[in-house]
């Protein structure tokens, strides 16, 4: 064996051990990150949003001082008992497929009387969409526990399930990424972070079921157009318009992936 040959087997050899400690490093960390996240859930900060919620969800206000417990998400004027577990879903007063927060949006113009533009254009985390997390909170803790049901039955449903699993795989920006490209196959993580195979019913309840969440690392609650939002970011790709058809397509996609499995939302995350 020359020396070239002799130093790339050495070399072989240490990436293989490498590796190996790696993995059970990886594995060390990720059951850490559980217990973690168990010791910490009983205090979920997310219930002080959800307290914020049911007030603003009763309280009259804005220019038409109405309260929002008329507000049909989709099981009744003011059901909120399982039904983000039903969402996105088609709706015949607006025509369209939407989400939990673009069905918000189009109730509190209608009972408060502040417009839609208003929330889309606000910064995340001040101002209405400091209430719209709020709000969020309220209604997604009354689904926990219950079976993710969505349907794609009527046809706007179905092409805007299409829709978001063509936005999943579609690659663009300067490194060429997709949301697949972190979410497409099982066993990745970033940084200290597992990342669901969403294509999966078992990765999109572990993805779609623990969104919308608190993250303690941050010290704020995220709602899943938020977390759409920062996926974006990490693409590399210009932020997608709040309350979009891409980001409620992308919602649909995962949603319809998952049905059958139980939500544990608000979840906890890092």
């Amino acid at each position: 064996m020359n020396q070239s040959s002799s130093l790339f087997f050495r070399l072989m050899v240490f990436v293989l051990m490498l590796s190996s400690s790696c993995s059970s490093f990886s594995q060390s960390t990720a059951d850490d990150i559980a217990r973690y996240r168990e010791m910490i859930a009983d205090g979920n900060p997310s219930e002080l949003y959800e307290m914020a919620g049911e007030e603003l969800w009763k309280k009259p206000t804005g220019p038409l001082n109405g309260t929002l417990e008329k507000c049909d998400l989709g099981l009744g004027p003011g059901v909120v008992d399982a039904a983000a577990s039903q969402l996105p879903k088609y709706f015949k007063d607006t025509n369209r497929v939407q989400d939990l927060e673009s069905r918000l949006m189009t109730c509190i113009e209608k009972y408060h009387g502040v417009l839609t533009k208003d929330i889309v254009d606000a910064k995340f985390g001040v101002g209405p969409k400091k209430d719209m997390d709020a709000l969020v909170a309220y209604v997604v803790t009354h689904s926990k526990g219950q079976k993710v049901k969505v349907s794609i039955a009527h046809p706007k449903e179905k092409a805007m399930y299409e829709m978001g699993k063509k936005a999943f795989y579609y690659q663009a920006g300067p490194f060429d990424f997709s949301c697949a490209s972190c979410h497409g196959v099982g066993n990745r993580r970033i940084r200290l972070q597992d990342l669901p195979n969403l294509t999966t019913r078992e990765g999109a309840i572990a993805g779609w079921g623990s969104w919308p969440a608190y993250r303690v690392s941050s010290g704020q609650f995220w709602t899943m157009q938020q977390r759409l939002n920062d996926c974006f970011r990490q693409q590399r790709l210009p932020f997608p318009i709040y309350g979009s058809e891409v980001t409620i397509a992308l919602s649909m996609y995962m949603a319809f992936n998952a049905n059958g499995g139980e939500i544990q939302t608000p979840g906890l995350k890092r």
